[in-house]
């Protein structure tokens, strides 16, 4: 069986092609990319400012090569799916035209949101009705936004469709929300997993453009005629929604057994938190930043956004500008040679937030805590990473309390795992082993998830073939008593509190 998963992230994209076989200690599923490239948000001015817009043509033109060249390396796949971050959507008119580029959560247009939002309804009955973290880029702030400003187009507007749920439109036709990606908006009842239409009335967000929500592995429809014969593919392939929140694919390909371990999935952003059978919707939850996203088979992703990888790609950039081209292993390798806890940054901190010269807000961040600032590119990048590896030993003991037990192992997936001191700064703050892969969980999860929707798996049975397919490297902790030490002086400057 041959799958074909979409996998878009917010700085790149890929078309992999996945291959469920039987073998004799059991199925097996090997990956083999067809497709990649980069993309990013850009910036469009106007006569009123600027706005931050993802380019969905071209992310379409680039499914579209994906779809071409995954046929012509593999034939027909069986099924093809779309996963993406979470939050964003495009909005199409009555004929079903994109009515304009979706808007990029980092956009500014959501400042001062959250607090009107709270004007109207308690911050503690928003977090008990949706029990999603707060957090000024959710979908519910950038629809007050668009509903408190006179935009012309908003009378126009037919359907809302998340990012993955657009292109699963113009693959096949279907106007749906896949319910993992509409859990991420802040404005789904984390206990009927249904719009929350009477908190939009409240808040004076209209609601009769929003789709009807379907559960992953939900067979959509097939490729459009035009878009198979453009692809070069027969007619008939199925669309099949994975868990279409990227987070959400990836918790599927993490090979966790019992209840003594949590994820992190890796990557521009760190997403940590444990899988669960029920929402948790306690106070305690609330004031921790944790939230609740919807899993696979009526689970819950009980999680906390974590700023990851962003610190050392933005920084990655700002030296490009400079002249300065370092490759992700010349940073990572710099990083391992430089002298530890030369500072000690909070990722989290909002001025890390919005793309900027992110050299200079770390150093701007250490003026402001009374610390010296890093002076190399690999001192910059060794910092970034032990503040995401101090940040997961905050939110692990955390997440122990809300669980009332102790995790043993955490599981890391994602393409973070491929930053092998990382995974090792990580493993050294919590004390704690780390296992590392796969690191295309994305991918895999959504494929599995396209398999169980044939009725070729259970999820049982996924989990098991990802053990199976993937070698895990593990990383045992080692310097504790310095990290101890760090740990100590991290929340001396507020963190967490």
């Amino acid at each position: 069986m041959k799958l074909l998963a979409i996998d878009l992230g917010a700085s790149g994209g890929r078309a992999l092609v996945a291959t469920l076989s039987e073998g004799r200690a059991g199925r097996t599923l090997e990956i083999e990319e067809a497709h990649r490239f980069a993309h990013g948000p850009s910036y469009v001015p106007h006569d009123a400012g600027r706005t931050l817009h993802w380019d969905a043509v071209l992310l379409w033109s680039e499914i579209q090569a994906g779809l071409r060249r995954a046929g012509q390396a593999h034939g027909r796949p069986d099924s093809v799916g779309v996963d993406a971050w979470g939050v964003d959507f495009a909005l199409i008119d009555r004929g079903g035209a994109l009515l304009e580029n979706p808007v990029a959560y980092r956009d500014a247009r959501t400042e001062g949101m959250v607090e009107r939002a709270f004007a109207a309804v308690a911050r503690e009955e928003i977090f008990r009705r949706t029990g999603l973290q707060f957090m000024a880029l959710n979908s519910l702030y950038q629809l007050m936004a668009i509903a408190g400003r006179d935009w012309a187009l908003l009378p126009h507007v037919d359907r809302l469709l998340f990012m993955p749920d657009l292109f699963h439109y113009w693959l096949c036709g279907s106007k749906t929300a896949e319910y993992t990606i509409a859990s991420t908006s802040q404005m789904v009842s984390a206990e009927t997993r249904r719009w929350d239409r009477e908190l939009l009335g409240r808040l004076g967000v209209p609601d009769r453009f929003l789709p009807e929500i379907v559960e992953p592995g939900t067979t959509l429809g097939t490729l459009r005629p035009s878009v198979a014969d453009e692809a070069a593919l027969p007619a008939g392939v199925p669309v099949i929604c994975p868990a279409s929140h990227d987070t959400a694919s990836a918790v599927v390909a993490t090979p966790g057994t019992g209840e003594d371990w949590a994820f992190l999935s890796a990557g521009t952003w760190c997403l940590f938190g444990a899988e669960v059978s029920r929402p948790y919707l306690e106070p305690s939850v609330l004031e921790a930043g944790f939230g609740n996203e919807g899993g696979v088979r009526g689970t819950t992703r009980l999680l906390r956004n974590i700023t990851g990888l962003w610190l050392v790609q933005e920084c990655r950039r700002y030296w490009q500008s400079q002249g300065h081209d370092y490759t992700y292993a010349d940073l990572a390798r710099q990083a391992g040679e430089a002298r530890p806890f030369t500072a000690l940054i909070d990722p989290d901190d909002p001025s890390f937030a919005q793309p900027t010269r992110m050299r200079q807000a770390i150093a701007d961040y250490c003026a402001r805590t009374g610390q010296a600032a890093p002076q190399s590119p690999g001192e910059f990048v060794r910092v970034s990473l032990e503040g995401i590896a101090l940040t997961v030993r905050l939110r692990w003991e955390q997440l122990q309390r809300m669980l009332g037990r102790e995790l043993r192992v955490l599981h890391v997936v994602g393409g973070g795992t491929q930053n092998t001191l990382l995974c090792q700064l990580i493993a050294d703050a919590l004390g704690r082993p780390v296992l590392a892969g796969p690191t295309e969980a994305t991918a895999i999860g959504n494929a599995l998830v396209q398999a169980v929707g044939l009725g070729a798996l259970d999820y049982d049975e996924a989990r098991a073939v990802v053990a199976r397919s993937t070698q895990l490297v593990a990383y045992r902790p080692r310097e504790t008593a310095a990290w101890e030490d760090a740990y100590g002086r991290f929340r001396a400057l507020g963190v967490g509190r």
